[in-house]
């Protein structure tokens, strides 16, 4: 029996409004438990559609039924009661996905002979009863004006309205009302809605995790693209504009690229069972099955060039539609006063172009960027209508490659790299990009696809906040400039390969630097630049930076001190390139050491002992002026710290701020500094109990740890985390800190679990030091438990590298030779693997 048939014999039984509603309860679940197969059928558009018409049959049911039980036998004619459901929002386009509101407006007139205000609360209790998640506004014909200025996104929804079921003489007065609404000052609404639209934007920026509704390029652009049409040409659907503002093959090119979202967005509603917009990596491998995709990869390249194609259509004709009311006649004036060729016009630092030119070519296009002043110009969108729909021809011309050189030139390139991703002609200009061109990265690292990060590294290149970087960058030659900019920016280009993308990298920069007519001599240096960009930083945060051999084996496949400054600005790129908060103050010391460390062993071409380095640090700490301003004796105290490490890894001004804090000790001082992780700084005369010290605050990653005796009995000590403490745990740090001075206190502490193989111990390092290499798995308190074991022993350790990766410490120690260290390695080690 039909849900027609079951209802008419309820309200023949007269039953209860429970029985009813919870008769359509149970169709409704029924019908949503059929989805998913409906889905398997029948998805994007059709899918919505289908889906879309059959919530409106029950609706009308809804109303049906509702009529027939007010009025019996006795049923007027449904025209003839004045009430009319409509559809709104995603609903009233037919759009709806399976867990959004369902956005309905009920528009009545008044009339004695009904009683309109029983019939709709009927209604409406029904439909909560039987579980619709609606969303719903009531309102009477004559105030729907009203209404709509109450709020924009009231008057966006009722551009959207749809009849359902009603009456056609109050939906013929609705309408009367929706057309006067739409006139209602557009100009107002639709700036109103494209500065919504900049602010949702900047919130939801492009992403791997792309929000299908609200991210750049999501359904938000294209909806905000037909109000904008519906407001200004009052069409029902955009495809009306297809040959007249915009070509059939642009609107289809944009209808493929819709068409995917909301495949993907009906598949999160099911597969999650809620509102689910955001695809977030945990949900990828299942909707690239749901959806026929070989893997996550394929699905979010084509996700992300899709919400690339939606934002490019809509950011140009958005802005081709709505410029009546942008520019106002003062501005056209000055468009004109600003023109720079035909067509194109600059005013205020932005650049624009006028629509009714058809877009030149390529060249001609590039050319006019070229003449532009060298600063950081905003390119409309109207400009990007024409790098967009530009002719480019291949193989690319002689000319083009010298203009695109004088680009590379320029100091502000980023803004023209984006213009150029922007417009989707990137990888027609520079042929290395086809094959990362939205490729994601999912190596829990990197926060853009390859072909942003790379641009992000140009961004970041242009605007270095290093003060030292920056001091490397300014003066190189303009030649070196632009060959640090091709290789920043094809760097990644290899990746998506089997092949390692290093390699590969380096077989797509040396033809493109060609092309740009860089010399022969630098193509050997662009080619070591691509293969070893990741080496500076695996060193500098995996390996022991104060080994000599770490140092020579890094440098010898650097060569060249000009390779290596040129490698420490573009590992300075590629890492903030990466993302927001990326670069850190702990890394851009690691990255500054290594630099520093591996200048030296390439100035000297024998091997530099410790006692060489440490002269030429104690000369450029004599010439100082704030080591000048120090004592005779200060001075000598200062250069009479045994330890050379000390003075490898600080600067001269970082050697004298602690020796004059040192000088300032008479029992113990500290400091705690917590602007990333916790840093401590410890000076003391007395004994510390450094086990006890670690082992309180094991909870807290240590990421690294000097300790340095310094003069007079001095010891300092800095420890780094990796960790912020929580918000008021400060004052029970510094109890710790200051009980970590009583020597009477014990922890018991978890022995760590290590294997014989993941422990060594090197008592050739050097003079002064032994090195003891750690690599095991993480465990909470190991630092600390080696600690107390040292202490012990009465072994002490002069610096402690700490790394974790993927839950494994590899941690190196430099233990000072003394106590007959050496002589017991065996006995130390066997302890600390000992069952």
């Amino acid at each position: 029996m039909s849900i027609n048939e079951q209802i008419e014999d309820l309200i023949e039984k007269k039953a209860s409004d429970f029985e009813i509603s919870k008769l359509f309860k149970s169709y409704i679940t029924d019908y949503k438990n059929s989805l998913p197969d409906l889905f398997e059928r029948n998805q994007g558009k059709d899918f919505l559609v289908t889906h879309t018409k059959t919530l409106d049959s029950i609706i009308s049911l809804m109303y049906k039924t509702i009529l027939r039980r007010l009025f019996n036998n006795y049923l007027p004619m449904r025209s003839n009661i004045p009430i009319a459901f409509i559809a709104l929002g995603s609903y009233g386009r037919e759009q709806l996905c399976v867990h959004s509101d369902i956005d309905l407006m009920i528009v009545y007139e008044k009339n004695d002979g009904y009683n309109t205000a029983a019939i709709i609360e009927k209604f409406l209790y029904l439909a909560w009863d039987a579980g619709l998640k609606l969303g719903h506004r009531v309102h009477e014909v004559g105030d729907l004006l009203g209404a709509s200025r109450e709020d924009i996104t009231i008057k966006t929804a009722m551009m959207e309205s749809r009849l359902i079921i009603g009456s056609p003489f109050a939906w013929s007065a609705t309408q009367n009302k929706l057309t006067a609404i739409r006139h209602d000052n557009p100009k107002a609404f639709i700036l109103a809605k494209i500065e919504e639209a900049d602010v949702r934007r900047r919130k939801f920026p492009f992403s791997m995790q792309p929000n299908i509704k609200e991210g750049v390029g999501g359904l938000r652009d294209s909806q905000l693209l037909y109000w904008i049409a519906k407001t200004i040409y009052g069409v029902h659907t955009l495809k009306e504009l297809s040959g007249e503002l915009f070509s059939e093959e642009q609107y289809r090119e944009y209808r493929i690229a819709l068409e995917l979202l909301f495949r993907i967005r009906s598949a999160l509603h099911l597969l999650t069972g809620k509102q689910q917009d955001q695809l977030v990596l945990d949900y990828m491998p299942l909707i690239a099955q749901m959806l026929g995709f070989s893997d996550e990869k394929k699905l979010v390249t084509r996700l992300l060039e899709a919400q690339w194609r939606i934002n490019n259509f809509t950011q140009i004709y958005v802005k081709k539609m709505a410029r009546i009311y942008m520019h106002e006649g003062k501005n056209r004036l000055l468009l004109r006063q600003g023109r720079i060729s035909k067509g194109f016009y600059a005013v205020d630092g932005v650049v624009y172009a006028s629509f009714n030119h058809a877009p030149p070519a390529i060249d001609s296009l590039l050319e006019m960027l070229v003449n532009l002043e060298d600063k950081e110009w905003v390119f409309d969108s109207s400009l990007l209508f024409h790098f967009t729909y530009t002719q480019i021809k291949h193989p690319l011309r002689v000319k083009t490659y010298a203009l695109l050189r004088k680009l590379f030139e320029r100091e502000y390139f980023y803004i023209i790299l984006k213009l150029f991703y922007d417009a989707g002609i990137l990888h027609h200009l520079i042929g290395a990009f086809k094959k990362v061109l939205h490729l994601p990265q999912f190596d829990g690292y990197h926060q853009y696809p390859v072909d942003l990060h790379s641009i992000k590294c140009i961004e970041a290149l242009e605007n270095i906040k290093d003060p030292y970087v920056e001091a490397l960058y300014k003066p190189l030659s303009l030649v070196d400039k632009t060959l640090l900019k091709a290789v920043i920016l094809l760097h990644d280009t290899g990746k998506g390969r089997k092949q390692d993308h290093s390699e590969v990298g380096t077989k797509l920069i040396v033809p493109f630097i060609k092309n740009l007519k860089l010399s022969s001599t630098l193509h050997e240096r662009a080619a070591l630049l691509v293969r070893h960009h990741v080496l500076m930083t695996h060193v500098a945060y995996r390996e022991n930076l104060y080994h000599e051999k770490t140092l020579y084996q890094f440098m010898s496949k650097i060569k060249t001190p000009e390779n290596l400054k040129l490698l420490y600005i573009l590992t300075y790129a590629d890492v903030n390139g990466v993302g927001p908060g990326t670069y850190t103050g702990f890394g851009a010391n690691l990255l500054h050491e290594l630099y520093e460390a591996s200048l030296e062993i390439a100035s000297q071409n024998d091997r530099i002992t410790d006692a060489i380095k440490r002269q030429n640090k104690e000369k450029r700490i004599s010439h100082d002026p704030e080591f000048v301003e120090l004592t005779k004796i200060e001075q000598k105290k200062v250069l009479s710290i045994e330890s050379n490490l000390f003075f490898f890894k600080h600067t001269p001004s970082e050697i004298i701020n602690i020796s004059k804090e040192a000088f300032g000790c008479q029992s113990f001082t500290y400091q705690l500094n917590i602007d990333g992780g916790l840093v401590i700084h410890i000076f003391r005369r007395i004994p510390l109990n450094l086990g006890y010290l670690l082992g309180k605050l094991s909870y807290l990653d240590v990421a690294s740890m000097d300790i340095f005796t310094l003069f007079d009995g001095i010891k300092y000590f800095k420890i780094e985390f990796l960790q912020r403490p929580r918000e008021g745990t400060m004052e029970q740090i510094e109890i710790i800190v200051e009980e970590a001075f009583d020597m009477s206190k014990k922890l018991s502490l978890q022995k760590p679990i290590i294997k014989p193989s993941e422990i060594t111990l090197d008592c050739d390092h050097s003079i002064h030091y032994a090195q003891l290499n750690l690599n095991t798995t993480n465990q909470r308190g190991l630092l600390a438990y080696f600690v107390q074991l040292f202490d012990e022993a009465q072994i002490n350790i002069a610096t402690a590298k700490i790394h974790t990766n993927k839950n494994m410490a590899r941690d190196h120690f430099l233990i000072e030779k003394q106590n007959r260290m050496c002589d017991n390695a065996r006995e130390i080690i066997s302890k600390l693997v000992e069952v």
